[in-house]
C-alpha cells in the first residue's frame, strides 16, 4: 500500500510507502497537508508570543487575526500562552492565555526594551518558555539572535512588496512623479532583510511562494524554513442555506436571478479598490444587461466605501462586519472578488470565502496563484489592469450561477484540506513540539519525525 498527498499545486504528488519516516525539518511542502493527531499531545508547552497588536474585533488585519486564531486554538488544546503585545481592547478570556501589556512606540511597534524585560521576568519563573513565537518582527532581530527555540512567521516580506510597487507605478497617472526612489529604497530593504533574517532560528512562510523566496533569494538554509499556510475558523466559515440570508443584506427573495459579487476587507487603495471601482463603473455604464442582472456587496471600512456609493444601487456598501455576519455575507454571494495590489502574505478573505464554498476572483500575484487559485477549477485570476479585470468580470457573468456553484464546491474541498484553523494549529503545534523536543530532550520524543 501507498499513501499519497498533493502539494498545493495538484500537478505535483509525492508517494511514500506506509511506515516510512519523514524528517519534518527537511519537509519542503506545506505542513497543512500532513495529518497530525486531533487529540491534545501528552506534552503541554509554555509558549511566548510577540505580536504588535492584539485584534480589535472585526478591525483586525491579517497578521493580528492569524495570532488570535492560532494561539486561541493552542490555548484550548492545553498549552500555556503568554502574549506580549501593546494594550488591546479585546482581551480573550481563557485560563491559560496570559497577556503582558505595554504601550506601543510612536511608530506603533512594540517597545522592545519593555517587552524584553517582561519576557525575561516570566522566563525566570518556575518554568521557562519552551518556545518563542513572533509574528513578523514583533520581537526584533536585535533580541532574537541568540534564541535557538524561536520561530518567526512571515506574513509579508520586502521582496514581495517590490511587485506591489511596480503595479502602483504602472497604475499611476502619467502626470504623477516617478516612484523610482521608492523602488530603490525597497531593494535596499530587501538587502537589509536578507542580513537580519539570519538572526531568527526558525522561519515559517505563510505561502508556498514566500517559502521559496526565503530559501532561494534570502538564502536561508532549507532546514530552517517551513511552509504552514494560513487557516481560518471552519466552524464560523461554512455553508449556510438559511432562506432569509439575502434579506439580511437588503436583497429581496424575488430577485433570485441576480448574480451577486462580493468584495470584503480594508477599502483602501493598495487593496485594489480604485481598480475594481473603475472596472465596475465602465461595465455598468456600457452594458445595461449586466447592470440589470448583477449586484455587488461591499463589506469593510475605509475611504473607498464612500466612493462605491457613487456607482448607484447596483453596489451596496455594508460597512465592517464581525465574523458571523461576514460568514453570512459569503453565503449570500455567488463569487468573491479580491482585487488586491499587495503582493504580500496570504489574504484571509480568500480562505474564508473558499470554506463557505464560493469561487474566487483575484489578482495574479505569486502567493495567490501558487497556494490558492492554482487553476480555473476554483476561480479566476486577472492582471492588475482595468481591462483585464473587466474581462474577468464578464467571464464570471457569462459563466453564470451553475458554473460558479461547481467551482465553489471544489474551492471548499480544497479549503478543507489546506486552509482550516484546525489544520494550521495542528501544524504549528507540531512545529513547536519539534523545536522544544530538539532543544530540551535532544529529540528523544520524535516530534521532528512524521510517520506515514
Amino acid at each position: 500500500m501507498y499513501w499519497s498527498y498533493f502539494s498545493t499545486n495538484p500537478q505535483i504528488s509525492i508517494n511514500n510507502q506506509n511506515n516510512q519516516h519523514i524528517n519534518l525539518l527537511t519537509f519542503s511542502s506545506p505542513w497543512n497537508l500532513l495529518h497530525f493527531p486531533s487529540q491534545p499531545p501528552p506534552t503541554f508547552l509554555k509558549i511566548a508570543l510577540f505580536v504588535k497588536k492584539w485584534p480589535e474585533k472585526h478591525h483586525a488585519g491579517g497578521l493580528e487575526r492569524h495570532a488570535l486564531t492560532l494561539h486561541l486554538a493552542l490555548a484550548k488544546r492545553g498549552h500555556e500562552i503568554h502574549v506580549f503585545t501593546s494594550s488591546p481592547t479585546n482581551l480573550t478570556s481563557i485560563g491559560n492565555l496570559h497577556f503582558h501589556l505595554s504601550k506601543p512606540t510612536a511608530a506603533g511597534y512594540l517597545d522592545q526594551s519593555t517587552v524584553w524585560n517582561q519576557f525575561q521576568a516570566e522566563n525566570l519563573t518556575q518554568k521557562p518558555f519552551d518556545v518563542i513565537h513572533t509574528e513578523s518582527v514583533g520581537l526584533m532581530h536585535t533580541r532574537s539572535r541568540n534564541i535557538t527555540n524561536l520561530a518567526v512567521s512571515w506574513h509579508g516580506i520586502a521582496y514581495e512588496s517590490i511587485h506591489s510597487d511596480i503595479i502602483q507605478q504602472l497604475l499611476s497617472p502619467p502626470e504623477m512623479p516617478s516612484q523610482s526612489s521608492i523602488l530603490k529604497e525597497r531593494v535596499s530593504k530587501v538587502v537589509e532583510e536578507i542580513k537580519f533574517f539570519q538572526r531568527y532560528a526558525h522561519h515559517v512562510a505563510t505561502s508556498d511562494h514566500v517559502g521559496d523566496i526565503l530559501k532561494r533569494i534570502y538564502m536561508l538554509p532549507d532546514e530552517r524554513v517551513r511552509v504552514i499556510l494560513n487557516g481560518v475558523d471552519e466552524e464560523v466559515f461554512k455553508p449556510n442555506e438559511a432562506k432569509d440570508l439575502k434579506t439580511t443584506f437588503g436583497i429581496r427573495e424575488s430577485n433570485k436571478s441576480l448574480l451577486i459579487l462580493g468584495i470584503a476587507g480594508r477599502l483602501v487603495k493598495d487593496k485594489g479598490h480604485p481598480l475594481i471601482f473603475e472596472a465596475l463603473k465602465q461595465i455598468l455604464s456600457e452594458n445595461s444587461t449586466f447592470k440589470e442582472s448583477v449586484i455587488v456587496l461591499v463589506a469593510g471600512d475605509g475611504p473607498w466605501g464612500v466612493r462605491y456609493k457613487e456607482l448607484g444601487s447596483n453596489v451596496r456598501v455594508l460597512g465592517p462586519l464581525e465574523q458571523t455576519q461576514l460568514a453570512r455575507f459569503y453565503n449570500v454571494i455567488d463569487v468573491f472578488v479580491n482585487p488586491t495590489l499587495r503582493a504580500q502574505g496570504l489574504d484571509h478573505t480568500l480562505l474564508e470565502a473558499m470554506l463557505v464554498g464560493k469561487p474566487l476572483m483575484a489578482t495574479k500575484l505569486a502567493s495567490i496563484t501558487g497556494s490558492v487559485i492554482f487553476d480555473q477549477d476554483i476561480g479566476y485570476t486577472f492582471s492588475p489592469t482595468v481591462e483585464a479585470l473587466k474581462k474577468a468580470l464578464y467571464e464570471v457573468w457569462r459563466d453564470g450561477r451553475v458554473v460558479l456553484e461547481e467551482k465553489g464546491k471544489l474551492a471548499r474541498k480544497r479549503a478543507l484540506r489546506l486552509f482550516t484553523a484546525t489544520k494550521m494549529a495542528a501544524a504549528y503545534e507540531r512545529l513547536f513540539l519539534c523545536i522544544a523536543d530538539a532543544e530540551n530532550e535532544n529529540g528523544k520524543n520524535g516530534y521532528c519525525t512524521y510517520r506515514t
